[in-house]
């Protein structure tokens, strides 16, 4: 599997139109430049393969404070409560790969 392989779960998922993406994309634009870090890498890496699955689960992470984000972003803490679901699992996975320089072990 290379960097840019998705999960094999998003298959059943309808892939996101321009539009969709426009809408997240402006969704997804954060007041902290660590988390505008991380999930401008996460489009580079996996636009052309986003789907609704994914679009879900990021809008889910979207709704939380800049600080909490940042904090699953690093691995400080994981999804609880009505987060704990395996779409934002999967996102959340996705966004810190994008995370990783390409010096630190895949």
């Amino acid at each position: 599997m290379d960097d840019t392989s998705i999960p094999s779960a998003a298959a059943a998922s309808p892939l996101l139109d321009q539009r969709e993406l426009s809408k997240l994309h402006w969704r997804c634009r954060r007041g902290l430049l660590e988390n505008d870090l991380f999930i401008e890498q996460f489009f580079t890496r996996f636009e052309p393969q986003l789907t609704q699955r994914h679009a879900h689960g990021l809008l889910a992470l979207m709704d939380l404070a800049d600080n909490d984000l940042l904090d699953l972003l690093l691995c400080r803490r994981e999804p609880e409560g009505a987060l704990d679901a395996p779409e934002v699992h999967e996102v959340l996975g996705m966004l810190r790969q994008g995370g990783r320089t390409s010096a630190q072990p895949h």
